[in-house]
């Protein structure tokens, strides 16, 4: 295909997407009504991962049905769509999700009400991931309609666990085949040639804490900046004047406290940010903590339990737990206390690392033990999943990076990210964008500050941006077409 044949198609693209624009958003909402947040410890063998999650995924496949897709679903845990048949090898895969993170509280919109205003379509999942993996979906039937020949055939598969740590796609790669090259539609532009390793783990402190404490809790989920912290305390056993000096924080900003009866609440309020990204990001555990511990209300075991927490989440380099560390290849690692409880009377720490694609992340492990031994808390490792890296020289990295500069007349760079996505469970696997594409910021007044994220309250999608992505998506797909020999 000469210049003038992919101008030509490039145009007939934009002009198919627009009159679909309409019929996309559709039926993007009609999963955005879906919550459908993975639940394994209320999954069955016909719903693993909840009912929620069962329900988009089916509800997902029959719009693809509408759309003449054949599909499929792999032991109701991921599904598929297509609609030409081929060589496993040959194919080309698209993967998105359709779990969602909870929708945590200060929505000024209705999560899972999907609104479609001011040009963002507001709700949970609206923008990670429903949104990108209609759209691809919509790419797909596109280039089928607009009569473009493939030598690849194209599959599109629906994942439902990707928020909760993506067992879905460690459970299908154990069991099927995986296409030749798999794209996944689940970040910013241009090419994302690596992502960090991710390290979730629980620290419990050693000792359980007094009667003061009767509850303490914050976040909602591990990759998410929690923006909401509570406890309940029991000022019969404060120390001398602490009940004074409690009551006195609800006069400082981010706290609000009242009176239960006889017992007193304390919830705090931070900024909640993806934990891949948590800059801007205001810890609300850590500001609970470091309030009450320097309240000087609570026996010295409970404040020196405290501390710790706030040790933790000093910042979010990973100071407090001696894991600071950078690399060329992909910068910082980021490390966040993104959920706490207080379970058997003993406090839990939540620890979500996104670490330099280059550290040696036993290492990392060892000392974050360490940390906790001098703290008298202990470690249990939950998760360490490994970086991806999709060499920076592969000619598809590239390719479709000076395609997406060509087409926004932009001068982006190939980069490395924190966020985690699926192709760090696949071979040959990489990133692409679908979830951003620069544009003019949200209309003033429509979001409050802090809102309107991936992860945030009142999460919304730039539809025309998703439109100007498609169009680059199907030029993109193309050129990939091309290169495989």
């Amino acid at each position: 295909m000469d210049i003038n044949e992919k101008k030509a198609l490039e145009q007939r693209a934009e002009k198919w997407i627009a009159d679909h624009k309409e019929n996309l958003v559709a039926d993007i909402s009609r999963l955005v009504k879906i919550r459908s947040v993975s639940d394994q410890a209320h999954g069955t063998e016909e719903a693993p991962y909840g009912e929620g999650c069962k329900r988009a995924l089916e509800e997902a496949l029959a719009i693809g049905r509408e759309h003449g897709f054949q599909t499929t679903i792999y032991d109701n845990r991921v599904g598929a769509m297509w609609y030409d048949e081929g060589r496993w090898e040959d194919t080309i895969g698209f993967w998105g999700h359709l779990d969602v993170v909870p929708e945590g509280e200060d929505w000024d919109f209705k999560p899972y009400e999907p609104l479609y205003r001011d040009g963002y379509l507001i709700g949970r999942g609206a923008s990670d991931n429903k949104g990108p993996t209609m759209a691809v979906m919509y790419v797909i039937q596109c280039l089928r309609e607009l009569g473009v020949k493939l030598r690849r055939p194209l599959r599109l598969f629906l994942g439902c666990d990707e928020e909760k740590g993506m067992t879905d796609l460690e459970y299908y790669r154990a069991h099927y085949p995986c296409p030749g090259l798999s794209m996944i539609a689940d970040c910013g532009f241009p090419v994302c040639y690596g992502e960090k390793g991710i390290i979730e783990a629980n620290l419990l402190s050693g000792d359980r804490v007094t009667a003061a404490i009767e509850s303490f809790s914050g976040g909602v989920a591990s990759n998410m900046v929690p923006d909401r912290a509570n406890a309940v305390l029991n000022p019969r056993f404060f120390l001398a004047g602490g009940e004074e000096r409690v009551m006195a924080l609800g006069e400082k900003g981010p706290f609000t406290v009242t009176r239960q009866g006889e017992k007193i609440s304390v919830e705090a309020r931070g900024v909640s940010k993806h934990t891949a990204f948590p800059t801007g990001g205001v810890n609300a555990i850590e500001l609970l903590a470091s309030a009450l511990a320097e309240s000087e209300a609570l026996p010295e075991s409970d404040t020196k339990a405290l501390r710790f927490i706030c040790q933790v989440n000093q910042d979010f380099a990973g100071t407090g737990l001696n894991v600071v560390y950078s690399d060329e290849v992909s910068g910082a690692l980021t490390c966040v206390g993104s959920m706490a409880s207080l379970t058997e009377g003993r406090l839990t720490q939540l620890i979500n690392i996104r670490y330099s694609i280059t550290a040696d992340s036993e290492q990392l492990v060892k000392n974050i033990g360490e940390s906790c031994r001098q703290a008298g808390w202990e470690l249990r490792l939950i998760r360490d999943s490994k970086p991806n890296y999709f060499p920076k020289d592969r000619p598809e990295v590239k390719l479709l990076t000076d395609l997406f500069n060509e087409m926004t007349g932009l001068e982006k760079e190939a980069y490395v990210m924190g966020g985690g996505t699926y192709a760090r469970k696949l071979p040959n696997a990489f990133a692409y964008g679908m979830s951003g594409v620069p544009g003019e910021p949200a209309p003033e007044g429509l979001f409050r500050e802090g809102h309107g994220g991936a992860h945030a309250p009142d999460e919304g999608l730039n539809v025309e941006n998703l439109v100007k992505a498609m169009k680059i998506y199907v030029m993109s797909i193309l050129a990939v077409d091309n290169l495989i020999s």
